[in-house]
């Protein structure tokens, strides 16, 4: 690689427009640089989310048991790995944005988080009700990354239909399956035995509306 990034600032961008790798300029407010922006955020989620699972692993190993038997079982290896190549893959779709003809982001991707997807269910019980999007600190972090990974989904969508040529459909696949991914991946890592998934109740609104109503009666008497 060299010495490739000799320079951090240029002064170039202060106008509102960023250089493309063909040497072209465009303005830093197009939605392509929405859909980068939203892909690199997703990408230091997805590092927050390995700093946090490194963190349970030191935890689990000193017999605290803060990850579920079954991700103990293949922490060092396949979820682990997992995280890494899904943040390789998310430069790779960042690297493609800058430069259309450039092609790093292949269906054997999509089916390989596909097959990531069905061998993680296969563990998990059947999903009965809403689950809201809390638990622990790990599965917390995962459920933020599931966010911005729809978010940067509905922006490579709408930079996808203003401009084909801009993003290729293998990427906008990706990032589509990768939600699902991250959403499996929260309720793979829930330990049932310390932080049960939290599942929408509709009571707890009930009992809301119910407190409030007599609190009102209350300060009416």
């Amino acid at each position: 690689m060299g010495n490739r990034l000799t320079k951090i600032y240029t002064r170039t961008g202060d106008d509102g427009s960023t250089g493309m790798a063909d040497g072209s300029r465009v303005s830093k407010a197009d939605n392509l640089f929405s859909v980068m922006g939203d892909i690199d955020e997703l990408n230091s989620h997805i590092g927050l989310v390995r700093a946090h699972f490194s963190q349970a692993l030191v935890a689990s190993d000193a017999s605290m048991q803060k990850l579920p038997e079954r991700l103990q079982q293949q922490a060092d290896t396949d979820f682990s790995q997992a995280l890494v190549i899904i943040q390789h893959l998310l430069f790779n779709v960042g690297g493609e944005l800058a430069m259309p003809e450039y092609e790093a982001v292949h269906a054997s991707h999509i089916e390989w988080l596909e097959q990531q997807i069905d061998a993680m269910n296969t563990t998990l019980p059947p999903l009965k009700d809403f689950i809201l999007p809390t638990g622990s600190v790990l599965v917390s972090q995962l459920h933020v990354a599931r966010c911005v990974c729809r978010r940067a989904e509905r922006q490579a969508v709408l930079l996808q239909q203003q401009r084909p040529e801009a993003i290729r459909s293998t990427a906008v696949g990706l990032v589509n399956r990768l939600s699902d991914w991250l959403f499996v991946a929260a309720r793979f890592c829930t330990d049932p035995e310390q932080v049960s998934e939290v599942l929408w109740d509709s009571k707890v609104l009930q009992d809301f509306v119910e407190t409030d109503a007599d609190t009102s009666a209350d300060t009416k008497k």
